[in-house]
C-alpha cells in the first residue's frame, strides 16, 4: 500500500498512519513520560484503539493525527494532526501533537503544528483551529503559542478517572 502524504515541511513530511506504524506509535504512546498529560502509559489495548481512530477519522472526515515523519531518516518520530474534540458543549477542530521524548525540544512540533494549522485554514477552510493542553503541559503551551494561537479559556476535562483542567489555546483564520 501506498502512503497517503498529506503535509510536507522542510524537514518533516505527514502521512496517514496505518496498521504497520503500530510499533512506531507505541514507542510514543506507551512512554510513561511523553504520555504525562493523559495520565499515563497506553497499554496495547488502548494503543491498538488510538490508531484504530485515527484510521477511522481519516475515512470519516478526511483528517486524524497523522505520521510525522522525519525526512532525514524515514523514522516516524511523532503524531500531528486535525481532529473533532469535545469542549465545554460543542466540537472543535484541534490541532494535535506528541512526539518521542528522543525529538523533543529540537523544534518538530511547532513544525508540524504549524503546517495543521495552514492545512485547516486553507484546505479545510476553518474558520478558527485550536489546541486544547492539560494545564501543567507547559512544553505543549510553549508550542501553541509559537503556532500563533492565544489562551481563550479553561475547562476541567474527566480522562481515566482524573479530573484534568485544560487551556483551549485558539488561532483565527486571518
Amino acid at each position: 500500500m501506498t502512503e497517503k502524504r498529506i503535509l510536507e515541511t522542510e524537514r518533516l513530511y505527514l502521512r496517514e498512519m496505518t496498521i504497520s506504524d503500530f510499533a512506531a506509535l507505541c514507542k510514543i504512546l506507551q512512554d510513561e513520560k511523553a504520555m504525562y498529560a493523559y495520565e499515563g502509559a497506553l497499554d496495547d489495548e488502548e494503543a491498538r484503539e488510538w490508531l484504530d481512530r485515527q484510521l477511522v477519522r481519516y475515512k470519516k472526515l478526511g483528517f486524524g493525527l497523522w505520521a510525522v515523519i522525519l525526512k532525514e531518516t524515514g523514522e516516524m518520530i511523532g503524531q500531528c494532526g486535525l481532529s473533532m474534540q469535545p469542549w465545554q458543549d460543542r466540537e472543535l477542530l484541534e490541532i494535535g501533537y506528541l512526539f518521542c521524548r528522543a525529538f523533543w525540544h529540537k523544534g518538530y512540533a511547532t513544525e508540524a503544528a504549524r503546517a495543521c494549522k495552514n492545512y485547516a485554514f486553507e484546505v479545510l477552510k476553518a474558520k478558527e483551529v485550536c489546541s486544547i493542553i492539560r494545564d501543567t503541559n507547559t512544553a505543549s503551551k510553549k508550542v501553541a503559542i509559537r503556532n500563533g494561537m492565544e489562551k481563550a479559556d479553561t475547562w476541567v476535562k474527566h480522562y481515566r478517572g482524573v479530573d484534568m483542567p485544560h487551556e483551549r489555546y485558539v488561532a483565527d483564520r486571518k
